[in-house]
């Protein structure tokens, strides 16, 4: 491989083309800001055919026109002693069907089982077609100046959609046995092997995680194949987009740990070097690696995303603490997946150009009511822009968001908090743990207020509504056991409450006027908890209201109304509204701003970018 270290970024959809598959200045900084310490960059997958498409601001190398950008950006990723890697990936069934103009062909005639169009099952002259769109694509990448190619065999693309023993519907040559399922991938391999000079990296699922899909048996057998016809590495994963996405995209629900051991797996026997990936984003996983699995190549992706400085200041080229991935994919699969291109929840910079600092013409004393996400971010930029700050928060620093990580599953959600306490103590910004009023801001003569006071639960008026919980049962001390309880609100903090009320045995019952539940969180985690509490019999009431409760009975409203019996609590997730009873109270008396959900209510990434946003523009 001959890299600087052992340190490669997976390769991280950006979806920041303009639709028309070319390099673009938002590629090149994203690139630049993470190739200052790393072995090799792979670039987000590369479309090899308009019709193949992913996403429709993918970056493409189907056309020469693609050359001149490619060739800049690899250029610039090499001037920071970084190797470049393409990863040449076909779709196959699993291209998008809201692109117009795509085309969808596999090993199967079915779709994909979260969804899809349906495919044409390929025949030899298909097949043949498929091959020269990988020469040609693997071609190109040699002229554009690639030093690898990666040649994804994995996560239920096209490849492994004739890997896969539950996927593959061929009836010919290409389908029943390994060896014949990998017929058609060792093809691709050959040809390209053929074609260019270039090494290939092949990267594989160690298993599907299904129970007829590719298991980590069948893994080593292919990965002893590619070792005897010139494979330069494996690039070792897990799951498949189409039937497992959690573990593709090794979701904060996936435990940590299992794609390495499918990898060391692997290394125990082949010879070739073995990259391993998923959920490396702390330093105590990078040692471990080494030292327990001795893992010769690391892939990293969305700790890269969060910290472009990752590697740096793992090899201590770089100093400053290691700013926290939640392996939540919120930001960045979220991101992609509206349209609006990858962001990040904890780095509100990602997929943003540079925002010009305005020049201070003094510096000035300012006053950050809340030490939320939005408070503390606030409070670090302004200390670095030059201001002289104190931050006042009369609880825990980390406010509501100390609650994100309660849930099941969420655990990683609390090291964004840790991080900000400790770039607070770092820089030696004053905490003040009380509460802030008017009086005393006005007293200490701050030249500026900026208030983060965050928001509060909505309460609404129900007759007979006097006793009531919000998210108290998120608290192990406090969670009941085997009683009867009803949410009122089906959004993000009402599945929460309730995922964790049915660990206890509770009885739940969710109601909400909307058609839809959880349209405010991220799908993966939307998806694992609305079939948790299906599997736990959670009754659900759409389109419906609370219209009264009388002790123990609760009478509903709408498309369901129903009177509902022997209620033992009453949980309200109805909504949120920002907290600005301070700022009314201030803001005729000296400059005050608003932020984060005191602004407008929102997500933990929106209150983040809010802050950020304000203090680069002050």
């Amino acid at each position: 491989m001959h890299l600087r270290n052992k340190f490669i970024m997976a390769p991280i959809k950006l979806g920041y083309s303009n639709g028309d598959g070319l390099v673009n200045s938002k590629h090149v900084h994203f690139y630049e800001e993470r190739s200052s310490h790393i072995g090799a960059i792979t670039l987000e997958p590369l479309y090899m055919d308009q019709g193949l498409r992913e996403i429709p601001t993918q970056l493409g190398i189907d056309t020469d026109n693609k050359l001149p950008g490619l060739k800049k950006l690899i250029q610039s990723i090499h001037d920071n002693g970084a190797k470049v890697i393409a990863h040449l990936s076909h779709p196959g069934r699993m291209a998008n069907p809201k692109i117009p103009g795509n085309y969808f062909i596999s090993s199967t005639d079915k779709p994909c089982e979260n969804g899809g169009a349906v495919p044409v099952q390929m025949d030899p002259e298909q097949i043949s077609v498929v091959i020269k769109l990988f020469v040609d694509a693997a071609i190109r990448a040699e002229k554009a100046g690639f030093d690898f190619i990666e040649l994804q065999m994995g996560h239920g693309y096209l490849l492994a959609q004739y890997l896969s023993p539950e996927v593959n519907g061929q009836c010919d040559s290409y389908g029943g046995s390994l060896e014949n399922r990998m017929r058609f991938p060792l093809e691709v391999f050959q040809a390209i092997h053929s074609a260019v000079q270039i090494p290939i990296i092949v990267r594989l699922s160690g298993t599907e995680m299904t129970p007829d899909g590719i298991k980590i048996e069948e893994t080593i057998e292919i990965g002893k194949i590619l070792e005897s016809q010139g494979a330069t590495a494996l690039h070792i994963s897990a799951g498949s987009v189409c039937s497992t996405p959690p573990w593709f995209f090794q979701h904060m629900f996936i435990p940590k740990g299992k794609t390495w051991a499918l990898a060391n797996r692997v290394q125990a026997h082949v010879k070739l070097p073995i990259i391993f990936v998923g959920q490396i984003n702390a330093a105590a996983d990078v040692s471990k690696l080494q030292k327990i699995f001795g893992a010769p190549y690391m892939a990293i992706g969305r700790a890269l995303i969060a910290d472009p400085q990752f590697v740096g200041k793992l090899t201590g080229r770089s100093t400053g603490n290691i700013k926290p991935c939640l392996a939540c994919s919120e930001g960045c699969l979220g991101g992609v997946k509206s349209g609006i291109g990858l962001h990040c929840i904890v780095n509100p910079s990602v997929g943003e150009q540079p925002i010009p600092h305005l020049s201070l013409q003094a510096s000035k004393r300012i006053a950050v009511i809340g030490g939320g996400l939005a408070g503390m971010e606030a409070a670090i930029g302004l200390h670095d822009r030059g201001f002289s700050v104190n931050l006042y928060e009369k609880n825990s620093l980390g406010g509501q968001f100390n609650l994100a990580s309660l849930p099941p599953g969420k655990a990683s959600m609390a090291r964004i908090v840790e991080y900000y306490v400790q770039e607070i103590a770092l820089r030696k910004i004053q905490v003040h743990q009380t509460v802030a009023t008017s009086k005393h801001l006005l007293a200490q003569k701050y030249d500026e207020v900026v208030m983060a006071t965050g928001s509060i639960p909505m309460t609404p008026s129900i007759d007979g509504l006097t006793e009531y919980y919000w998210t108290e049962f998120l608290d192990d001390e406090q969670l009941p056991s085997q009683e009867k309880i009803l949410l009122i609100g089906g959004g993000l903090i009402g599945l929460e409450v309730a995922s964790k009320l049915v660990e206890k045995q509770n009885k739940v019952i969710i109601v909400d006027l909307l058609p839809e539940l959880a349209q405010d969180m991220e799908m993966i985690e939307r998806t694992l908890t609305l079939k948790k509490l299906k599997d736990h019999d959670v009754q659900f009431f759409l389109e419906t209201r609370v219209q009264k409760v009388a002790g123990d009975l609760v009478y509903l409203i709408g498309k369901h109304a129903k009177t509902i019996s022997k209620i033992d609590k009453i949980v309200l997730s109805i909504g949120m509204r920002s907290e600005t009873n301070l700022h009314n109270e201030l803001r005729s008396q000296m400059p005050c701003h608003l932020i984060g959900d005191a602004r407008r209510v929102g997500n933990a990434q929106n209150a983040i970018r809010d802050a950020y946003e304000f203090v680069q523009r002050l």
